[in-house]
């Protein structure tokens, strides 16, 4: 069906022999091999190897990309919060009404997740991949009732056994007992502290009372940070008030197009926030909306081949290539290093001479204390040939490797490059294909 497809759009003087050729394409003579998901990959390290018949990796090209690229962006987006936030607050994607369609919504839920978010308001992406779920309730719920009298069903047994309470009645006994007047609400969707404050500290009273604890509120306008110690003080003070320990401890959650700004303004100015919501600024990355990934061919038959360009940057780095991630004494990777397939591997405590990117010109030595294999192939033969990992082990590799950063180039302001490196023998077949160029 798709070489017949082929045949109702290309040229009618496109030869049969093509289309007979196109339908003895077999991708098992394909050979892919790739870092780990879940890595830390640098500007310029190819995360991805395909080698096969030159129409079969042509054919993948554009397939691969939109797999990885927006996986990649997202990730990275992801990864970028969680390191602002710190390791202690909880973060919940909640982009599902802002990403690019259903697809991108699952893939942002997906890949936020590996980045370092605990959970998604997504209940599909909950139920495909198993992520937690989160959520809370909607301004427009709260909203459709005008009266107490519309809670329906109004009572609640004790969690312990007995005879069912009427809980909104209740509650208004201890709102009472909370503040000194009558109001209606939850925090944010009319008034935090004239409203959603103590009826929230009423009904969770109550609700303690029967034996069963309140999970948190939300909020989602005004100066969330400054809202935040007002609560926390609140919540301090009914708990010692009215003898009840946990009271103090309950979870705050904010929203309301959060972005790294306000991540970094919450840390400045202080907050008691437990978990942050993040939506737009999460799924549709604005301040990277798109990932410059790209897919080269380095070799054809044996021969290495170049892109030559007068823009550094753009031009492919010729061959096979093999990739090391080389470590210092404490521990964390400082240098990536392409070597051409056929060299010997690097040893730890051997010194190295290498060529850095964007300093080609001269050489630099270096000594790694520990050398590791980046690539692994994962398909080969038409098989799967490394078992492929979960998505929480996808998650904890993610966060392990991000940790393994040193700080200065783990930072987001202005951080330390992270060079890239090539052997000498490597570089000296880019030197020859350039200069046989010119």
């Amino acid at each position: 069906a798709d070489v017949a497809y082929l045949r109702s759009v290309l040229p009618s003087t496109t030869e049969d022999a093509f289309f007979d050729y196109l339908a003895t394409l077999d991708a098992s003579e394909v050979t892919v091999s790739a870092v780990p998901e879940g890595s830390v990959v640098f500007a310029r390290v190819p995360f991805l190897q395909v080698k096969g018949p030159l129409l079969v990796v042509q054919l993948l090209e554009s397939t691969l990309l939109c797999l990885v690229s927006y996986a990649s962006l997202v990730a990275t987006n992801a990864a970028r919060f969680r390191l602002l936030a710190g390791p202690d607050v909880k973060l919940m994607e909640m982009g599902l009404r802002r990403a690019q369609g259903p697809d991108g919504a699952l893939s942002a839920s997906r890949y936020s997740y590996i980045g370092g978010f605990d959970c998604t308001s997504n209940i599909l992406a909950g139920k495909l991949y198993g992520i937690p779920v989160r959520g809370t309730v909607a301004h427009s719920f709260i909203m459709s009732f005008t009266s107490l009298e519309e809670v329906q069903p109004r009572e609640l047994p004790p969690l312990e056994g007995g005879e069912p309470v009427d809980l909104p009645t209740l509650a208004e006994s201890w709102l009472q007992r909370v503040f000194p007047h009558d109001f209606q609400g939850l925090l944010d969707t009319y008034c935090v502290r004239r409203s959603g404050l103590p009826n929230f500290c009423a009904v969770a009273l109550a609700l303690d009372q029967l034996g069963y604890r309140a999970i948190g509120v939300r909020l989602d306008s005004g100066d969330l940070a400054k809202q935040s110690k007002e609560i926390r003080q609140a919540f301090r003070a009914c708990g010692a008030h009215f003898q009840v320990p946990w009271f103090e401890t309950i979870p705050i959650a904010v929203s309301n197009d959060i972005s790294e700004q306000s991540l970094e303004e919450f840390r400045r100015e202080g907050n008691e926030i437990d978990m942050i919501g993040v939506g737009t600024h999460l799924v549709t990355c604005p301040l990277q909306p798109s990932l410059g990934c790209v897919y080269k061919l380095v070799e054809v038959n044996g021969s290495p081949c170049l892109k030559l360009t007068e823009d550094e940057e753009k031009m492919t780095i010729p061959g096979t290539k093999t990739i090391y991630r080389l470590y210092d004494a404490a521990g964390h990777p400082f240098m990536d290093l392409m070597a051409l397939e056929e060299e010997p591997s690097p040893s730890a405590g051997q010194e190295l001479v290498v060529r850095v990117l964007g300093q080609l010109g001269e050489t630099s030595k270096v000594v790694p204390t520990t050398v590791e294999l980046l690539h692994r192939v994962y398909f080969r033969n038409g098989q799967v040939c490394e078992p492929l990992p979960s998505l929480p082990e996808v998650r904890n590799h993610a966060q392990v490797s991000l940790s393994l950063l040193s700080p200065a180039h783990r930072r987001l302001h202005d951080p330390q490059p992270y060079p890239v490196a090539m052997t000498e023998k490597l570089h000296h077949l880019l030197t020859k294909l350039r200069e046989a160029s010119q």
